[in-house]
């Protein structure tokens, strides 16, 4: 396992981060305490030290179990949780959502369920359109100042609300947003088309979630098998033919190297220059998962993945990508200037 710098702190991560979503549940896509503990100890004898959880994940007991294989080496692992939601039928309008007093209730509860001191890094974990920026970055600083958190990040949000909160947090010398966490794989490409663009000139990482599409790019959807699949239960996401070509040009790239489909997904979201969030439901799954960092794909095998995948980017890209446009803001000079910054 390799180690890189998580935007632009100076906090080492490993290239794979750990997701406890699946943590303590009995439920068909989870796994109980026993293969949640072999999961998370494989990951550390691998080299890992990133770990995801939320509190509203399998009802908090993730973030418990969580806390329990941490205890005996807290300091050694980087623990990042989550804030924002609430189940429906709280009948309190103050349960979810981004303002300071569930950032403050939801903080409390989390370091109780981890039993630990402090959380090293604090997501905003959808983002709820009510609250404002300001007030968001302003309360995870307090946080931060009072010892409770090290480092915020911003889930699922649009790339204007990182924007304007990192730029107020410069400008009123408050903790920015070191990292994104954002749905990306060969299946969902479309943070492509203004995230990729502001945290490369922000120096913000992202950390991207379902790399492997629900497991669609796993190969379960593609070569047989009659194990559990969670898009059979996923009433927001589909699997339709355009998509099912994209994860059988994954199964053929991954039979030219002779690796798994997963570890080729996987290792195509890291080469994109993104951490990914490994959510294994079984050891079996997440030893396959760690195998990824062993594999470089050629630029061959990459363009063949771009290729099939490859989305719209829209206006204003389509645009000024025109050779017109092109020539018309460089004065016909643009295969003459060297540009040392693009954002694409």
């Amino acid at each position: 396992m390799e180690y890189q710098l998580l935007g632009s702190s100076g906090l080492r991560v490993s290239q794979l981060c750990l997701g406890a979503m699946t943590f303590g549940s009995d439920e068909p896509w989870c796994a109980d305490k026993a293969e949640s503990r072999a999961m998370f100890d494989a990951f550390v004898a691998a080299g890992g030290n990133f770990i995801d959880t939320a509190d509203i994940y399998t009802g908090g007991e993730s973030e418990k179990l969580v806390g329990e294989f941490i205890a005996s080496d807290r300091e050694r692992f980087v623990v990042a949780t989550k804030y924002t939601n609430a189940f429906p039928g709280a009948e309190d309008p103050n349960a979810a959502g981004n303002h300071r007093k569930n950032l403050r209730q939801s903080l409390d509860a989390s370091l109780r369920r981890l039993n630990v001191d402090y959380i090293d890094l604090y997501w905003v974990h959808v983002w709820d359109y009510t609250t404002p920026v300001d007030e968001v970055i302003r309360a995870l600083d307090d946080a931060v100042q009072a010892g409770k958190i090290l480092y915020v990040g911003l889930s699922d949000a649009p790339a204007w609300v990182a924007s304007r909160a990192n730029t107020l947090a410069e400008l009123r010398g408050w903790t920015p947003f070191v990292t994104m966490q954002l749905e990306y794989s060969l299946l969902e490409r479309g943070i492509e088309r203004e995230h990729f663009s502001l945290c490369r000139a922000a120096d913000i990482a992202i950390t991207s979630w379902s790399p492997l599409a629900s497991g669609a790019l796993s190969g379960k959807y593609t070569r047989g098998g009659d194990e559990a699949k969670r898009l059979d239960v996923l009433p927001f996401k589909t699997l339709d033919d355009d998509k099912l070509a994209i994860a059988r040009e994954v199964d053929a790239v991954a039979d030219d190297i002779g690796v798994s489909s997963a570890q080729v997904a996987l290792a195509w979201v890291r080469q994109r220059g993104t951490i990914p969030i490994i959510g294994a439901r079984t050891l079996q799954q997440l030893e396959d998962n760690l195998a990824s960092v062993e594999l470089e794909l050629s630029d061959a095998h990459m363009e063949r993945l771009n290729k099939v995948s490859r989305i719209d980017l829209g206006h204003p890209y389509n645009f000024t990508d025109q050779e017109l446009v092109r020539d018309l803001v460089t004065g016909g000079m643009h295969g003459r200037i060297h540009n040392h910054r693009p954002l694409r």
